[in-house]
């Protein structure tokens, strides 16, 4: 199969990515299939393994490396048919490796409790160690031609709803992961950092499943910017950081306290949570200080970890939450998989994220998408996706 294959070099870049001919993935035991891929979005995280976006620290100081394993073919937000059915169905995939796909029965506490993405087993059972597809040598990802997959981690797609749509359903349940287990209160306001593919959905699920909620996004471009309004949400630019506060403060009508130096902080504050999907020092700085007392501050973005001035985060009794991708999720009495949420959302006509996919390419093109994502002031890029069809 053709495939982009991380680790070398191609030709004519210094991208740790090359489009190379593999053989066909085997298949690693009972229950699995191949899954054709038609479209792959490219995720943040993908993004910065590729561009190597890790700021000044050592990228293998980072505990994750304990559940991954090489050669890697990166992708986990793919839309694909299986050759074997002869149907034409189309699936999202749910890339999660957990027990039941790695052959691992009784599941683990955590499978057993819907918690999907805390697996006790990412290197255990039939598969090398990886969290998901495409980490997993075992488990190569979307961007290539031909993914193994669990039949337990398809999702059928509705004839109505198209490729370009589904492919959306991975960020979608990131964001509704983060807030379903950390909701606002019934009337409350809630801050989004970042308008990226994350901070759109979040701004989406919010003014639709909490519509008395009152909504802030903070975003970096203006295509962000015009989306987020769009989506229903009030939108404030991502600098300078005092202005941030600022704006924030008065959008919340909170009090502003001054210290010697550095940032204002609001006390009393009245946002009740900040989803960050940026997940930076100064975006965690940013929300300590804006967040009300003893309200939440819900990390569901990754970047390079910093120092911050912090003292915000004892003072006003916050909750720092750390929030890792989706599971099994409870939306209006429903339980199921986030990714099932979005599909019936979007059916019912309740979530429209269409105009979040601004780029897709073929995977010969991949410096060109990779070019997109690194320059999203240039490029208006959101959502990037490699287009397989």
């Amino acid at each position: 199969m053709k495939a982009l294959l991380f680790g070398t070099p191609g030709e004519g870049t210094t991208l740790p990515l090359d489009l190379v001919e593999l053989d066909d993935p085997p298949l690693p035991g009972e229950g699995w299939v191949h899954l054709r891929t038609r479209l792959t979005g490219i995720c943040g995280s993908d993004a910065k393994q590729i561009l190597m976006d890790f700021g000044d620290g050592d990228p293998t100081d980072n505990a994750m490396t304990a559940l991954i394993s090489f050669p890697q073919v990166l992708g986990h937000e793919v839309v694909g048919t299986v050759d074997a059915d002869g149907d034409g169905t189309r699936y999202v995939l749910n890339p999660w490796l957990s027990c039941t796909p790695r052959g691992i029965d009784p599941v683990c506490p955590a499978c057993a409790a819907g918690d999907l993405n805390l697996c006790w087993n990412f290197t255990e059972g039939c598969l090398q160690p990886g969290i998901h597809v495409g980490n997993s040598a075992d488990a190569p990802g979307g961007f290539g031609e031909l993914v193994p997959a669990h039949r337990s981690m398809l999702h059928p797609i509705p004839d109505a709803i198209t490729d370009e749509v589904a492919v959306l359903a991975d960020p979608f349940s990131v964001a509704l992961h983060a807030i379903t287990r950390n909701p606002p209160g019934p009337d409350g306001r809630a801050v989004v950092y970042g308008a990226g593919a994350l901070g759109l959905s979040a701004v989406a699920i919010l003014r639709t499943l909490y519509p008395e909620c009152e909504v802030l996004a903070v975003a970096r471009f203006d295509t962000q910017r015009r989306l987020a309004e769009e989506l229903g949400a009030t939108v404030i630019g991502h600098e300078p950081l005092e202005a941030v506060v600022t704006d924030v403060a008065d959008w919340s009508g909170a009090t502003l306290r001054r210290p010697w130096t550095g940032l204002p902080f609001a006390h009393p504050g009245h946002v009740d949570v900040v989803y960050d999907t940026i997940g930076a020092p100064d975006t965690t700085e940013v929300g300590l200080r804006v967040v009300r007392a003893r309200g939440t501050v819900v990390q569901l973005g990754v970047n390079p970890p910093g120092r911050f001035e912090w003292t915000p985060l004892y003072f006003k009794e916050v909750r720092i939450v750390g929030s890792n991708a989706f599971a099994i999720e409870k939306v209006e009495g429903i339980r199921q998989h986030g990714l099932a949420h979005y599909l019936d959302l979007v059916a019912a006509g309740r979530i429209d994220l269409s105009g979040m996919l601004t780029h897709t390419f073929a995977l010969e093109q991949w410096r060109e998408a990779f070019a997109a994502v690194a320059d999203q002031r240039a490029s208006g890029a959101i959502k990037v996706a490699f287009d397989l069809r």
